[in-house]
């Protein structure tokens, strides 16, 4: 038996009045901005997105106060490229975005909903701060949200747009996220903004210098992409999530198989000369599908190259020294920056392809003063940790700490395939002539032509890969032009990889 036709009619009318009035969109201050929905629907396959919490509104702050429907931010859920996720989008027109207790429930009860489903969560950042008049409620929510994001690390992919301002409490949860994409010239991340800085501390600056996102792109590296508006910004991520798992117990969608650009001309890749710079990125893009490199902190410890990347249709973490920026030396940005992209690949079962040519870790009383021990250490605690299948080719220099740390066997690498210009070494010849040598050469009558005939004596020994494969060390020397096949096999046999650990609380790594 059913009710009354009129009253179910009119109470459904009701309901497409309320939804139409809870979602009448106010244009963005901005111009070329999109507002909170049109964003979420530029992300999200096509008529995919369902909207959760569209009739929560703020408690009452008083008299007068308005509470408009959704309280500031959108949430609910959809597909990308046919796979979930879910989504909020903070509105900037409602209350500037800033998070009140409802807006807080509602982003909290979200997060939820990922972990219970086992999807990635992806944050639009556009956000004041907190809701001054709501109080203590709007920073407990922020805790609260930080909390979730804790527990959701490693479980699910959490990538962050910051689409306009994200200040104070809320620049956190980003921070704690697994990636982070600014748009730039109009996104800004800052505990404190200049106005306050000004009157604290008497220094000026601007919100772009402070915390805008060239700066955090490539100064501090709080955030992992530039964006060029808000629709390049939400490409990245749909970019980004193509490579990624939807949980730490799935496998990352595979595609079919791309061809590799490179080939024989990975034979001549690398100089002659031990010194001389070249770009480590051509050789990744002539071994990867289709040569297609999804950089991370692209422009952030530049010597560093951590990027996403295929083999066969399946997604890998690629981390190789890049000789055109510093040598390729780790100072303590590539370390954490590596570190960093380590832990995520190993989180979510990404497997991981490192390229070596380092000069070793980068000296100097700044860099011992600012922790490179400690910092530095995050890397070498990074890839013994790991678990995911490794697999290192060692192209040119591998020197010192820098060896070990760049995916030695002896860190647990599963193979280590070289190069023949592969020099693997406590230092270069130059530095251990100096040192072994130097009484020698301060009592020689010509002591450039002793230098000479000692740096080619030990490029003899040193300079090649032969003594650590005559070790174990290395498991095969191979021709450029192989790396690719040579990957591609040893990743099909390491697909199966079982490798426990004991059983612990977690470690702890050196913060």
């Amino acid at each position: 038996m059913t009710g009354s036709a009129d009253g179910t009619t009119a109470r459904i009318a009701d309901l497409a009045h309320r939804q139409e009035r809870a979602t009448v969109a106010v244009p963005p201050r901005r111009r070329g901005a999109l507002g909170a929905r049109e964003r979420i629907e530029r992300l999200v396959d096509q008529g995919s997105f369902t909207e959760t919490g569209l009739f929560v509104r703020a408690r009452s702050t008083g008299d007068g106060a308005r509470r408009p429907a959704g309280d500031g931010v959108v949430t609910g859920y959809g597909t990308v490229d046919g796979r979930p996720v879910c989504v909020f989008a903070q509105d900037s027109t409602v209350f500037g975005g800033s998070m009140g207790e409802a807006f807080g429930e509602k982003t909290v009860a979200l997060m939820d909903l990922a972990l219970k489903t086992g999807c990635p969560v992806v944050g639009l950042n556009d956000s004041g701060g907190a809701r001054i008049q709501e109080g203590v409620a709007s920073l407990a929510l922020y805790a609260e949200l930080v909390r979730r994001n804790v527990k959701a690390s490693g479980v699910v992919p959490q990538i962050s747009v910051v689409l306009g301002p994200c200040a104070g409490g809320a620049a956190y949860s980003p921070a704690i996220t697994d990636f982070t994409v600014m748009v730039d010239g109009v996104s800004h991340m800052f505990v404190t903004g200049p106005d306050v800085i000004e009157a604290v501390t008497g220094e000026r600056t601007t919100a772009e210098e402070l915390g805008g996102a060239r700066a955090s792109n490539s100064v501090n590296g709080n955030a992992h992409f530039l964006a060029e508006d808000d629709e390049d910004a939400l490409d990245i991520v749909r970019d980004l999530l193509s490579y990624l798992p939807s949980n730490n117990l799935a496998r990352p969608p595979e595609y079919a198989p791309g061809a590799a650009p490179g080939g024989a001309a990975l034979d001549e890749a690398v100089p002659d000369r031990t010194g001389q710079a070249y770009d480590m990125r051509d050789i990744l893009r002539a071994v990867v599908d289709d040569g297609e490199l999804l950089e991370v902190h692209e422009l952030f410890a530049p010597n560093i190259v951590c990027a996403l990347a295929r083999l066969e249709g399946a997604s890998v973490g690629v981390v190789a020294n890049q000789p055109l920026h510093a040598a390729g030396v780790l100072d303590i940005d590539a370390s954490e920056k590596a570190a960093r992209f380590v832990r995520f690949c190993d989180a979510f079962g990404i497997p991981l392809v490192t390229f070596a040519d380092v000069p070793g870790y980068l000296s100097g009383v700044h860099q011992e003063r600012a922790g490179i021990i400690r910092r530095g250490a995050k890397l070498l605690y990074a890839y013994a940790e790991a678990t995911v299948p490794k697999v290192t080719v060692v192209v040119r220099k591998a020197y010192g700490g820098g060896y070990a740390v760049m995916g030695s066997k002896h860190l647990g690498a599963d193979l280590n395939l070289a190069w023949p210009t592969a020099r693997i070494a406590v230092m270069g010849a130059e530095g251990a002539v100096g040192v072994l040598h130097r009484r020698e050469l301060a009592a020689a009558d010509d002591p450039e032509a002793l230098r000479a005939r000692l740096v080619a004596a030990y490029e003899s020994v040193h300079g090649t890969p032969y003594p650590a494969a005559e070790r174990g060390y290395v498991d095969a020397v191979i021709a450029p032009r192989d790396t690719r096949a040579q990957l591609c096999r040893a990743l099909r046999a390491l697909r199966g990889k079982r490798a426990p650990m004991p059983e612990r609380r977690h470690g702890n790594i050196p913060l």
